[in-house]
């Protein structure tokens, strides 16, 4: 056993940047193509891959192709603490008739695998991969005895990555206690990993799921919040914020839906977003930027919401502007679509409930 590469393992743990490099070395030892990691439930959430292995696995996962087929339902039914070789989880009847083998694999050059899967703490199964070229043949029984005795250092540091990243969503969430802010951190699937002890204030907006989920009180903005960590990925998935108003429809607080990328994600625990939420009360118009910062304005449209706060017309603004009437209105649609309106009344009744007023712990 190569306790360099031992050691590199490890290392992961901190820096998931070289999980790519290691994979490389699993393929080396499997004379296989590559090697790719991937978090899986009901759907692929995050993977990395090994340099040769990255184009093949963007059309895996863009197709669809990791539930189709018998492969990796039969790898986690087996529930077997090692890898597993096709010929472990199927027979050869069954290896051609598997439409993942005759309609992607094998078109592709591929064919033959060792493969396992790993528990997180997140509930979801952890799956490492090596692919080798259809025409080498499968993967012997001592290349999977050696991938074997590697597996408890993958399965380890796969573990304390997730932990690792358990660790920093709490921080992340507490430091926000410090400016006053009831704040959560989220899955890009919803999921509550962490959330400060001001969130216990909160139980007039926020409503505990099972399974450590939650939704806001107000349907509206729920809606706007899970329409939010539904495009945390997407292209233009950008912060997002919204109103709030508590179960009473009284008190309001704006909800900012704060996406965390590049390297402060990670493939063992997907810490996607922050909600934090920001209470309104002060009976005035906020100042321009403000407004702006609370709902991701432009600078025209936060201009528009604040003279329409201070009682002013689409008339009256698109006089003192020198603009049309219709560029006030198309600003005005943007300023129902991003603090979540119906109506211009809502718009004012919103902004005159603003204040940067904050938060505090509890004595």
């Amino acid at each position: 056993m190569d306790p360099e590469l031992i050691d590199r393992i490890y290392e992961c743990s901190f820096v998931p940047e070289l999980w790519p490099r290691v994979l490389d070395e699993l393929a080396q030892i499997a004379d296989a193509l590559g090697g790719v990691i991937l978090t899986a439930n009901t759907k692929v959430l995050k993977w990395v891959a090994s340099p040769g292995m990255q184009e093949p696995t963007e059309t895996y996962i863009r197709d669809g192709w990791l539930w189709r087929g018998q492969r990796t339902p039969r790898l986690f039914a087996a529930r077997h603490a090692g890898f597993l070789t096709e010929h472990d989880l199927a027979t050869d009847e069954e290896i051609d008739a598997d439409p993942f083998y005759r309609d992607w694999a094998r078109p592709n050059g591929f064919g033959w695998c060792a493969v396992t899967a790993l528990s997180l703490p997140t509930a979801d199964r952890l799956v490492i991969d090596v692919e080798r070229k259809y025409v080498r043949g499968p993967v012997e029984r001592e290349i999977v005895n050696r991938l074997d005795e590697l597996r408890p250092h993958l399965a380890r540091s796969a573990l304390l990555s997730a932990r690792l990243q358990l660790e920093r969503a709490r921080i992340a969430s507490e430091t926000l206690v410090a400016l006053g802010l009831p704040a959560l951190v989220l899955s890009d699937q919803g999921k509550v990993l962490a959330a400060n002890s001001l969130v216990d204030r909160l139980t007039g907006y926020i409503h505990w799921r099972a399974q450590d989920r939650l939704s806001l009180t107000d349907k509206a903005a729920d809606r706007l919040l899970q329409d939010a960590i539904a495009a945390i990925d997407t292209a233009g998935g950008g912060m997002r914020s919204f109103p709030v108003r508590d179960n009473g429809a009284e008190a309001m607080m704006v909800a900012h839906v704060i996406p965390i990328r590049l390297s402060a994600r990670d493939i063992f625990l997907r810490c996607a977003a922050a909600l934090v939420l920001t209470p309104v009360t002060l009976p005035q118009a906020p100042p321009v930027e403000l407004v702006q910062s609370l709902f991701d304005l432009t600078p025209a449209e936060a201009r528009v919401a604040r003279s329409l706060a201070t009682g002013e017309t689409v008339e009256t603004i698109a006089s003192a502007q020198g603009v049309s009437q219709n560029t006030i209105r198309v600003h005005v649609r943007g300023v129902l679509e991003k603090t979540g309106c119906n109506r211009q009344v809502d718009v004012v009744s919103l902004l005159t409930a603003i204040s940067p007023a904050r938060l505090t712990s509890p004595a």
